[in-house]
């Protein structure tokens, strides 16, 4: 007991948590970090400034946007809160400077929230009863920007498009998918974890806490490519994604298209993926031919989506290539 006496600030036999003060608390946290068995976990601060801007710095304004819905399907499912934070980026170095309005808002979507989907994000049905989210305000917001982020893109995008379609006019990224976390040494790209291998804990699954999250991830170096993570995404916004349609592609081989990460879309009948690059085009056309229509003439779609198209279930342009 004397040990640990010995390296505690208070002792460990008389520790009250509830009284310590904040100071103690953060005390026996970084004694606690010291040690190579233990990693502490700290609230995640909600801070409305990251880094002071320098006089002469161009600044731009990005939206991080989060989005609690009914459910997944876009069809038949509604948003039933929103919540986003317009910032200040410097967009030549990637650095975020400061919150400069913070909005997140319920909505009632008409209908009964499913139990399995209140049991994710807390969100009742008398929570949203008789609420609506201030449509102006939220188009305000959104002009504003020049690029709006969200961690899930893909998913959060189709829902507020089909609500507000002023959200189609802006070019889109996504922290989840136009960062490579494995190459940068992470075993998740889920948010929470992100998070977590920072030092921050918070309460996740609601609209503004996950905006919160994301931005603080967004101002990090990422680890491998020492580039600011918000760097890394705006970069991606000058790369256009491609979508790539396996046309007439044999039944035989849907277990290996599967298997490269190739979905079904059942309207096209056909067998597609989506490449970040244009320039990674050649080689998977080049895959295509060997391993699924084993060396035979076939045709291909290809999706050119630019950044007002990517991550939303719009349609780009689209052309025919032969393989």
């Amino acid at each position: 007991t004397e040990a640990i006496h010995d390296c505690t600030p208070h002792g460990f036999h008389c520790m009250n948590t509830s009284s310590l003060s904040d100071a103690q608390a953060a005390e026996w946290a970084d004694r606690l970090n010291q040690h190579p068995d233990y990693r502490v976990l700290r609230r995640l601060p909600q801070r409305d400034v990251f880094t002071p801007s320098e006089t002469g710095r161009a600044l731009q304004l990005g939206l991080v946007l989060d989005t609690e819905t009914t459910g997944l399907d876009t069809r038949s499912c509604k948003v039933i809160e929103l919540g986003m934070l317009l910032f200040e980026f410097d967009p030549e170095w990637g650095t975020v400077h400061r919150v400069v309005k913070v909005f997140d808002e319920l909505e009632d979507p008409g209908m009964p929230i499913p139990p399995e989907t209140t049991a994710v994000h807390g969100i009742t049905d008398d929570m949203v009863q008789g609420r609506q989210i201030d449509d102006s305000l939220v188009e305000s917001m959104v002009s504003q920007a020049s690029v709006v982020i969200a961690h899930h893109a893909s998913f959060d995008r189709p829902f507020v498009e089909k609500r507000w379609p002023v959200f189609e006019t802006k070019p889109w990224a996504c922290s989840l998918k136009d960062i490579d976390w494995k190459a940068e040494g992470f075993g998740s790209a889920k948010l929470e974890y992100l998070l977590h291998t920072q030092g921050f804990f918070y309460d996740a699954h609601r609209a503004e806490n996950d905006c919160w999250a994301l931005l603080e991830l967004l101002n990090r170096v990422l680890p491998q490519s020492q580039e600011p993570a918000l760097l890394r995404l705006l970069t991606t916004l000058n790369q256009p994604q491609v979508r790539l349609y396996a046309l007439g592609s044999p039944y035989d081989s849907k277990d290996l298209l599967k298997a490269r990460g190739y979905r079904w879309d059942a309207e096209k009948k056909a067998w597609h993926c989506t490449l970040t690059s244009r320039k990674n085009l050649p080689d998977e056309m080049d895959w295509l031919k060997r391993r699924v229509y084993g060396g035979r003439a076939a045709t291909i779609e290809v999706e050119n989506m630019g950044g007002t198209v990517r991550h939303s279930q719009r349609q780009g342009e689209t052309s025919l290539m032969n393989l």
